[in-house]
């Protein structure tokens, strides 16, 4: 326990070690283990997905106890009834498999109904079927293959080269590139020409061209290739022979050359060569977006200027190849390019909506696509848009969520809303007190709203965009069973973050036995990247990295402090080149004014634990701010943001690559750590470099530190899989609570 100048008893300690071997036994164990399978399958109407078909109709499969059903709502007509006879299905579908189908869940999936709803196809097993809904006459239409998940990694360098032969809009002509150079053929004559000469291996024309839409010119960017960067790592055990493997990957480092793109225009029928100059484009993180106009006048792209603090939209004039800006975003800290970038061309009036939080909020602005001048801010007010759903070019209406609307609400909590090009006639689709997920009709003229809160659950409605009104009351979840195993919803708890105004959001979750005489430890689940916001808003049973171990006598919270998305830019700024500060002072207050309101919640043994940036929240708090947290199980953390990925550690630490980097890192100030610290590392970790955490556990034997390394054979990116939570659940219980962990052979038997 760190020292709070508190004189403690001798009375009291003992008394605390009393109650908190009723804490951390076998039986709270078990009860762990069994949490997530007691809480699963015991609330009842909570659709996931819903399937228009045509406009006027929507069906959705609804959960039952023992099963589930399928019903269809009729949206003209305001009714909604079962979408077919699960009995007939049922009794058509046992005749093919040769035994009986339960009618009450029945197994079928990938459903889809025809327009005029009397033919149904879904898959069973491995066949595709089809069935006549007036007749439940069913007709195998063949085998059916699930779609392989594709296992692309995420980091690999992209080929340049790779693209293949891009054909001319009037088919006249091919372009390709040779010897790495552009060349076109005529697809009559087989004749080919050469249009560029300046290519070479070290600045070669990209084969991913793109032509004016007369076929007059084509756009061809030379590439400078940036330097390779790949990280290694062992395979200790692989499936297929006995020996380790070698594995290795593209992966680039803050810092890193990146490539240079140049973009050239070629007259087709001239065969000349128009140089396009760079000096607005020169510092490059990245070009993108290429996109000729429908004129033939020009083409732009998109230019993100390296440590994202210049974001431009620029456009080459297709005679001269002057380069001109159309829209500049600039910041002191950084531009979200990676979550906050929108851009819509509406073509037909030659506008372009973008995003922009040059206010200090999220919002959308109207450029004149011509002159690059704004018309007007779109959207206004102290709240972010989260996200742009539909561009109405025809209306010229703008569909989108946004939080923080109402005072009385979450300020994280999505509504639907929508509003003019012009800024004017905002309407609110949603208002509920709750977190809204919508599916539009396709002509935009109803809507089913879900929405729910952690602390309610889910009411499933469809409405009328135009009135905004319920026309039919879809489902109401029922949680009756939930209940009667003792499961409570996680209180939303709000105090006041480092500057006393603003609020912090967070969710506190106890134990099924919750006993408000005991004592309990908290620990803090964390992830503080600033790409997002994290303390969940949607309703659940379970919460897989709090529910269990609350089980075992612990109170569990999660919390969103500053430097984390979803508010203002100044809430977010607090990251900037800053991500030690993982939003603690923020995290603090909120545990210590819980702590005030809830006696039972031991303030004076705090632990916490994060996987990924969570993971190097977690080993920073022990670093930075082991004055208040005690224990810690960091899992594949990016203990020092100079080993992680370029992109999501450029955007918020900058480039170049400055001393900040090193102030933030737990390696480099891993002699300040106190506490109890349990390192969680799976081999294979091909999303955080495994030298990350290798590296800070060296930093820690050199600064004769103690602490658990854990390596898990075979795992990748992850919090370290089932052995990795027996880990965790043990550290916190021996040095949290005191006990020693009962055997695993009891436990997990």
């Amino acid at each position: 326990m760190r020292t709070t100048g508190k004189k403690i008893s001798v009375f009291l300690t003992l008394s605390y070690c009393l109650i908190a071997q009723a804490q951390g036994t076998l039986k709270e164990y078990k009860r762990a283990n069994a949490v997530d399978s007691l809480f699963k399958n015991k609330v009842i109407n909570i659709p996931k997905e819903f399937h228009w078909v045509g406009n006027d109709y929507v069906w959705y499969s609804n959960n039952l106890l023992k099963g589930k059903e399928f019903l269809l709502v009729d949206a003209k007509q305001q009714k909604q009834q079962q979408a077919f006879d699960h009995h007939k299905l049922a009794q058509s579908l046992s005749k093919i498999a040769g035994k009986e189908i339960n009618a009450k869940d029945l197994p079928i999936e990938n459903l889809e109904f025809d327009k005029t709803l009397s033919t149904l196809t879904f898959t069973a097993d491995t066949i595709k079927i089809s069935c006549n809904l007036s007749t439940y006459e069913l007709k195998k239409l063949g085998a059916y293959k699930k779609p392989l998940k594709a296992n692309d990694y995420w980091g690999g360098n992209f080929d340049e080269l790779g693209n293949k032969p891009v054909g001319s809009p009037d088919s006249l002509h091919t372009a390709f590139i040779k010897n790495y150079n552009l060349y076109i053929i005529n697809k009559k004559t087989k004749v080919e020409t050469q249009l560029s000469y300046d290519g070479s291996k070290g600045f070669y024309y990209s084969s991913y061209l793109q032509w004016s839409p007369n076929s007059a010119e084509i756009m061809a960017y030379k590439v400078r290739p940036g330097e390779e960067h790949k990280i290694y790592f062992v395979e200790s055990s692989p499936k297929d022979q006995f020996q380790p493997k070698l594995q290795t990957r593209d992966y680039l480092k803050p810092g890193d050359q990146l490539p240079f793109k140049s973009p050239q225009l070629f007259v087709v029928a001239s065969k000349k060569q128009i140089p396009v100059a760079t000096d607005l484009f020169q510092e490059q993180y990245d070009l993108s977006g290429f996109e000729w106009k429908e004129d033939n006048s020009s083409f732009t792209f998109e230019y993100n200027q390296r440590g994202h603090q210049v974001y431009r939209v620029l456009e080459v004039n297709a005679t001269t190849g002057k380069v001109k800006v159309i829209i500049e975003e600039t910041s002191p800290t950084f531009v979200e390019y990676s979550g906050k970038r929108y851009r819509f061309d509406s073509k037909k009036s030659n506008e372009i909506v973008w995003a922009s939080e040059r206010d200090g909020w999220n919002h959308l602005y109207l450029y004149d696509a011509l002159t690059g001048k704004v018309k007007n801010q779109i959207t206004k007010g102290n709240w972010p848009v989260r996200e742009v759903i539909k561009v109405d070019e025809e209306k010229k209406q703008i569909y989108f969520t946004a939080s923080g609307l109402d005072k009385d609400q979450d300020p994280y909590l999505l509504q639907f809303c929508r509003i003019d090009f012009n800024g004017k006639n905002f309407t609110r689709l949603t208002t509920e007190n709750g977190n809204h997920k919508v599916t539009f009709s396709p002509d935009y003229k109803y809507y089913v709203d879900q929405y729910s809160r952690v602390d309610l659950a889910p009411i499933t409605i469809l409405k009328s965009v135009d009135t905004q009104k319920v026309i039919a009351e879809m489902q109401k979840a029922d949680i009756t069973e939930l209940q009667k195993t003792g499961w409570t919803a996680p209180e939303v708890f709000t105090a006041k973050g480092r500057d006393g105004k603003t609020d912090i959001w967070g969710v506190i979750v106890r134990p099924t036995t919750f006993d408000p005489n005991r004592k309990y430890p908290i620990i803090e689940y964390i992830y503080a990247g600033p790409q997002d916001s994290f303390v969940p808003k949607n309703f659940q049973s379970y919460y897989w990295a709090m529910s269990s171990l609350a089980e075992l006598g612990f109170i569990v919270v999660q919390i969103d402090g500053m430097g984390t998305s979803n508010r203002s830019k100044a809430f977010h700024d607090v990251c900037w080149k800053n991500l030690k500060d993982g939003g603690f002072p923020d995290r603090k207050l909120w545990m210590k004014a819980a702590a005030a309101k809830y006696p039972y919640m031991n303030i004076d043994k705090v632990g916490i634990h994060g996987t990924s940036a969570g993971g190097q929240n977690a080993g920073a708090a022990l670093v930075f701010n082991s004055d208040f947290y005690d224990v810690a199980v960091a899992s594949c953390g990016c203990h020092d943001n100079r080993m992680d990925k370029m992109w999501w550690n450029e955007q918020w630490m900058g480039y170049p690559v400055g001393p900040e980097y090193e102030a933030c890192s737990n390696t480099a100030n891993a002699a300040q750590l106190n506490g109890n610290l349990m390192l969680i590392l799976g081999e294979l970790d091909d999303n955080v470099d495994p030298a990350s955490t290798m590296q800070f556990a060296n930093a820690l034997i050199k600064a004769n530190k103690n602490f658990e390394l854990v390596t898990v054979p075979g795992m990748g990116h992850s919090a370290g899989g089932d052995y990795g939570e027996r880990k965790r659940r043990d550290y916190f219980v021996q040095h949290l609570l005191g006990v020693t962990p009962p055997e695993w052979s009891e436990v997990y038997k």
